[in-house]
């Protein structure tokens, strides 16, 4: 893994950038970027990252997004803008043409493909606002809560809003409340404690960019919209909404996935978004169907 620092337009930011080979003669070949959710840092994608690598024999980049890591904090004016100059920089300084990208990442991903020359698009329970379809997943008692200093408040009701946790999401909040407090003596528990000021800000963010189906109509980036088959269902009927509407998005569901799919072990989410990718001139193809996994691990679109 090599990690660096680039510079942002805006003058005064910066981005901490890791990047992965693919463990062979990858040079020349041009670059993925993954882009991660909210609450987490990119650590978590690198696994992810690595495995997109040695499949396509490309590089694979991640990078910390503002208010984490090794980045700047994120700016007084942040929004989807911000988020979508930063994914330009890092795209031209690894020289990148295609993008993944998850949750809030995923909705990132998406605006971007509106103004952005994206060659190719994997994105996976893309956090996207429809005609409001996410201003009822906002519950305003988090940014009261983080304004008291109350986190654990607040990290309740943004899972219980958001229900991103899988069956946890629908506990009452007091039980939420109390697992807040038990998942902070952890290392992943405090730093998402850490990030919840900017999941706030994030969150204003996607409800400030409520979009209609035709705001996408001039996406031409073949794309790929995924989401876990155990995923909260809005993602999926915003991925197949978004699928019927315009000619360049395609959607599947992944069946036995939640919705932090890709920081999990296994190799399908992987496999069918090197597929993607790869399903352009060729690029890589012999590989993917030549790489090593468990014996009876077949692969297709949308398995």
């Amino acid at each position: 893994m090599e990690t660096r620092t680039i510079g942002t337009d805006d003058g005064d930011g910066h981005l901490e950038l890791h990047s992965f080979g693919s463990g062979g003669n990858s040079a020349g070949q041009p670059g993925v970027v993954v882009i991660h959710g909210t609450l987490v840092t990119d650590a978590l994608y690198r696994p992810f990252a690595m495995k997109i690598a040695r499949l396509l024999g490309r590089p694979v980049h991640t990078y910390n997004r503002r208010g984490r890591g090794g980045s700047s904090g994120q700016p007084g004016d942040y929004s989807v803008a911000t988020e979508i100059s930063d994914l330009r920089d890092v795209m031209r300084a690894t020289g990148s043409t295609d993008v993944v990208a998850h949750s809030y990442g995923g909705f990132v991903a998406l605006q971007a493909a509106r103004t952005e020359p994206i060659r190719r698009l994997v994105t996976y329970d893309a956090a996207v606002s429809l005609s409001g379809s996410l201003s009822r997943r906002w519950r305003p008692e988090l940014e009261h809560s983080m304004a008291a200093g109350q986190l654990d408040h607040a990290w309740a009701h943004l899972v219980q809003g958001l229900e991103t946790a899988g069956p946890v999401s629908k506990l009452p909040l007091g039980a939420l409340r109390m697992l807040s407090i038990l998942s902070a003596r952890t290392r992943l528990g405090a730093e998402m404690r850490q990030l919840l000021p900017t999941a706030v800000v994030e969150m204003r963010a996607v409800l400030d960019a409520d979009a209609e189906l035709a705001d996408f109509a001039g996406v031409t980036t073949p794309t790929l919209m995924l989401s876990g088959g155990w995923s909260p269902p809005y993602f999926a009927e915003t991925g197949r909404l978004l699928a019927e509407a315009v000619p360049s998005i395609d959607f599947a569901l992944v069946p036995g996935q939640l919705h932090e799919g890709p920081l999990r072990p296994g190799h399908r989410l992987a496999l069918t978004t090197a597929r993607f990718l790869a399903n352009d001139a060729g690029l890589r193809v012999q590989r993917i169907r030549a790489a090593r996994f468990p014996q009876g691990s077949r692969f297709r679109m949308g398995q």
